[in-house]
């Protein structure tokens, strides 16, 4: 079972490989056809001098210019054999440099696209780890096959067969040795293939871990975790550390194996050698030739168990994004109906949600209308299900069952795309590139000119701190846009809404990282924004939602209560009611 599910993996990584590499067609054929033809002018040369020490050997002055000839002839090969090993050199530098760019684009285009939960259960430092490792494996996997794997196989056959016509017993002794030696590697190697995967695993979880820990630097300062994190990540360090050590010392077995094999055959060889050239069946040049091309094999053969350890331990960091690559989308467009002149008008009818691996129903046999231009507000206690809600408009989950529509359109036969075109989104704890605050904003329309991206920074406000800095726009923000207040963040993330200006727009409490003053300046913002917009506030402070047309209450994935602020303000001991209460009296209730 082991052993096929090593050969899928292995499948898997060949054919993803393939789809890049059939790119490249030409440069590939030329490095196999360049090795093919310098090996075997390897193979062909030592003949040449063969020939030569016989005609030295036999002292007939009268052979010289035979000999002068075999001399240019070995010059002019060995010229040949250095242009077609440059030819390789060059085309694979051309192929690998184009491959490895082209897997990284492979991996990423792909992984970006898979689902919110996918990137939710995963480290981003170890899915970058895997986009690299898949990258770099391709070539090592190359240099273990073209400078070393192809040419062993060529000059082991060759080097029997040339021996064979001259030296017949010792071409069998060569391939019984080669046979023993290669099939020991294989089955060594192969019996430890699991320990490469399991350190390659180790490798991944590490940094992983370290990952976590670097980006949550802050959160280690505040809560003087530096003790605790560093015998947490130094538990996971030691651990690779005996892993990695017990992969290292099976190969140190495998060498000493080897060393054995060797010297045995080493013995065997001249021992019969000189046996042979005892009784006169073999002369001196034809030892030296023997000698010759053994210690050219040997060269190949021990680097052997290294050019399988190359080839295992590629497939096993590549396997990794291989398995990601073969693991269809969670959400897929399976149509393609284009919204056109999006009103904005919103349906969910009997809309139920269940997490995967989970038994209780987030929402459950939920309708709701929103018409088109309609401002609402959601509201309700901690995991009633406002984040879903919005979730599942922007299709982030596939419903349990139901139906969403935007305009009369079933969104889930809108290309996603298209769907998440027609939603502004400004979340509550905005995160932004590690890139200038001009590409930040313009990231809410990429196409949007200067003056555009401009005008939205000043109806956010976002121009009053920009102005401040030394670089203006042109301030890099740092990564997830560390270097920004909270409140700085969130007025870039309403500059891209602004920006983006899309029929549906949805406030996870805008204004909740804001001071007071920033806060009544973007309230103003905010109106202009959501005019003409259907617009959905999830509500955290009651008081930024009393002009909303409704409120919509939810408890436990069912709607509760809906209507206006002095409507529900009315209802006694109703949910709203309690948590206007709650905020009102001074309590800081997050909900």
């Amino acid at each position: 079972m082991e052993k096929d599910y090593s050969n899928l993996h292995r499948n898997l990584v060949l054919k993803y490989f393939w789809q890049v590499i059939r790119n490249y067609k030409v440069s590939f054929f030329t490095i196999i056809i360049s090795i093919i033809i310098f090996v075997g002018f390897d193979i062909f040369i030592p003949l040449q001098f063969l020939k030569l020490w016989n005609i030295l050997s036999s002292s007939n002055f009268d052979s010289i210019n035979n000999a002068r000839s075999i001399v240019i002839l070995i010059l002019i090969l060995g010229l040949i054999r250095m242009l077609f090993r440059r030819l390789m050199d060059f085309s694979s530098s051309y192929l690998k440099a184009n491959v490895m760019a082209g897997l990284r684009e492979q991996a990423f285009s792909y992984m970006i696209g898979h689902s919110h939960s996918f990137f939710a259960n995963k480290f981003a430092g170890s899915l970058t780890q895997k986009i690299g490792k898949y990258a770099r494996s391709f070539d090592r996997l190359m240099d273990g096959l073209i400078r070393d794997g192809i040419p062993l196989i060529i000059r082991s056959a060759g080097t029997i067969i040339a021996i064979y016509f001259i030296a017949p017993k010792y071409a069998y002794i060569l391939a019984v040795f080669c046979f023993i030696f290669l099939v020991t590697a294989l089955i060594y190697t192969r019996l430890k293939l699991k320990y490469d995967v399991i350190a390659a695993l180790a490798d991944t979880k590490t940094t992983g871990v370290l990952a976590d820990s670097i980006s949550n630097h802050s959160s280690i300062q505040l809560f003087t975790g530096h003790e605790y994190e560093r015998e947490r990540v130094g538990r996971v360090i030691q651990e690779q550390k005996k892993v990695t050590l017990f992969n290292w010392n099976l190969w140190n077995g495998l060498g000493a194996i080897q060393v054995s094999y060797v010297l045995t055959i080493e013995f065997i060889i001249f021992w019969t050698a000189i046996g042979d050239w005892r009784v006169g069946l073999i002369g001196l040049p034809v030892i030296v030739l023997i000698q010759s091309y053994f210690g050219r094999l040997m060269d190949g053969l021990w680097d052997f168990a290294g050019i399988i350890r190359i080839f295992y331990d590629g497939f096993a960091d590549a396997q990794e994004m291989a398995l990601i690559l073969n693991t269809p989308y969670e959400i897929l467009d399976k149509t393609a109906e284009v919204v056109r002149n999006p009103g904005g008008g919103i349906v969910f009818d009997n809309v139920t949600y269940v997490y995967e691996n989970n038994t209780s129903k987030v929402l459950d046999n939920f309708s709701l209308i929103i018409p088109v231009g309609q401002k609402i507000a959601i509201v309700g206690s901690s995991g009633a299900g406002k984040t879903t809600f919005v979730r599942l408009l922007m299709r982030l989950f596939d419903l349990t069952s139901g139906k969403i529509m935007i305009d009369g359109i079933d969104i889930s036969k809108i290309s996603q795309q298209n769907l998440r075109e027609q939603i502004a989104f400004v979340p509550q704890d905005p995160v932004l590139f590690h890139r200038t605050l001009m590409e930040n904003i313009r990231y809410g329309r990429r196409d949007a000119t200067d003056e555009e991206v401009l005008d939205a920074a000043r109806l956010s406000h976002c121009n009053d701190f920009i102005a401040t800095l030394p670089e203006g726009y042109e301030t890099k923000v740092g990564e997830r846009g560390i270097k920004l207040s909270g409140g700085e963040r969130q007025r870039v993330a309403i500059a891209r809404a602004i920006l983006k200006n899309a029929p549906i727009l949805i406030l996870d409490e805008a204004t909740s990282s804001l001071d007071s003053h920033s806060e009544y300046l973007i309230q103003d913002a905010l109106r202009t924004l959501m005019r003409g917009k259907t617009t959905i506030v999830i509500a955290h402070r009651l008081s930024t939602i009393r002009e909303m047309d409704r409120i919509v209450v939810i408890e436990k994935g069912k709607i509760i209560e809906d209507g206006g602020h002095n409507e529900l303000l009315n209802q006694e001991g109703g949910l709203y009611k309690k948590l206007w209460d709650l905020q009102a009296g001074g309590f800081k209730n997050i909900i």
